[in-house]
């Protein structure tokens, strides 16, 4: 026989034996949870059974999860959905399949910890998914950030948030935000100066559009908040000295309490109330704010606005 006919032999059983397994993954998820929608019939359960299904195809299939998890988010995400019990197991298969898609820990983990509508509130899960991903990528910082991250702003743990960027910061080729914001957990770490320093870093080190633009609404609410405080505070002082609320910035700039009418980061006046509250005029604009709300107001879109 000569060597390009086995040749060809040997291709064709291959190619059988991959569409073999093919239709055995097929066959199975077709038989998932018979009576759930299609959306939540797309994985198999066990991670290590479809890992054995994948044929040596693992970083493949790890490519296709990690797409159907970023969908799946998505989805829950664009109706404001309130339950993302499937995002937890796809992380797991993605990254079991492909433990060095590290782009799945830092990107999946920032899908599980913030509370609904954000994500799944699942910070344990995010914590778990990403110290899995240090353990297989160990000179990853980007890595410990998240960790730290989650710590400090899911959990407000300082403690476990500093020792996670000690450890990154020990890394070769690291980032040296990450030395600076441990030291910044043991002083300083409820202060707005640090969130901000937090959500700047993140700003910063990422070239995703999306996480740029959540950072940078966070950063925003940062401003308003810092804004409403202080503006509340002069509104407190000018009652004090004349018997009644200011109305408009006129009356505090006319005892020299501010320059002019207050804007907001995206260029609104803040609103005087008449009864001592700064509000903004779009709320639905400024997402992630705990001050300046209108009473009543209840969030119905979470608008964040792309970045450059």
């Amino acid at each position: 026989m000569s060597a390009s006919r086995r040749t060809t032999i040997i291709s064709s059983l291959l190619l059988a034996v991959c569409l073999l397994g093919s239709a055995l993954v097929l066959h199975r998820l077709d038989h998932i949870r018979t009576r759930a929608t299609l959306q939540e019939v797309l994985y198999v359960s066990s991670p290590k059974v479809l890992k054995r299904l994948s044929l040596g195809y693992d970083g493949l299939l790890a490519d296709v999860y990690w797409t159907r998890t970023v969908q799946y988010y998505g989805n829950k995400h664009h109706t404001y959905a309130e339950n993302y019990d499937l995002l937890a197991p796809l992380l797991e298969i993605t990254t079991t399949l492909d433990p060095h898609l590290t782009v799945a820990y830092e990107f999946g983990a920032s899908f599980l910890a913030p509370k609904p509508p954000n994500g799944a509130g699942m910070p344990d899960r995010a914590i778990q998914l990403t110290e899995y991903g240090i353990r297989n990528n160990p000179n990853d910082w980007q890595l410990y950030y998240e960790l730290g991250f989650i710590y400090y702003m899911e959990l407000k743990d300082y403690s476990k948030a500093a020792d996670a960027f000690e450890r990154g910061s020990r890394l070769p080729n690291t980032n040296p935000f990450l030395k600076i914001l441990a030291g910044r957990m043991a002083e300083h770490a409820g202060d707005i100066a640090t969130a901000r320093m937090m959500w700047t870093t993140a700003y910063q080190t990422t070239p995703d559009k999306d996480i740029r633009a959540n950072a940078a609404a966070h950063l925003r609410a940062i401003q308003v908040d810092e804004d409403v405080a202080a503006l509340e505070k002069l509104s407190a002082i000018y009652e004090q000295q004349t018997g009644h609320f200011p109305v408009s910035f006129s009356e505090l700039q006319s005892r020299g309490m501010v320059r002019g009418v207050m804007l907001d980061p995206l260029g609104h006046p803040y609103k005087l109330t008449g009864d001592g509250r700064i509000e903004v005029r779009e709320p639905d604009d400024l997402p992630f704010i705990e001050l300046g709300k209108p009473l009543g107001y209840v969030q119905k879109t979470l608008k964040i606005p792309p970045v450059d």
